[in-house]
């Protein structure tokens, strides 16, 4: 349990920081969910505007460290070759 004012402050500031990290998270998560569904239906138009706002999602976890930028730049680099592998076929 914190007892000064500033390390109360900052068990404030660290929940706040929580939610907000998990809620952009759970907002990419949903978004890889959504690109899965364009690849299952075969939709290649769908897939790549998905695609196309994941990434840019991604990137901008990636520079705020709420996703480390290896993990950001792994699932984009997966994704990718999922989108051009149902493109080129």
């Amino acid at each position: 349990m914190a007892h000064s004012l500033s390390a109360k402050k900052r068990v404030r500031q660290a929940a706040k920081r929580r939610m907000i990290n998990r809620a952009r998270k759970s907002n990419v998560k949903t978004q890889i969910k959504h690109l899965e569904t364009a690849l299952e239906a075969g939709n290649a138009d769908m897939a790549k505007d998905r695609l196309r706002s994941l990434t840019q999602k991604l990137d901008k976890l990636a520079t705020t460290s709420t996703l480390h930028k290896n993990t950001a730049s792994r699932i984009k680099s997966r994704m990718t070759r999922r989108v051009n592998a149902m493109s080129a076929s």
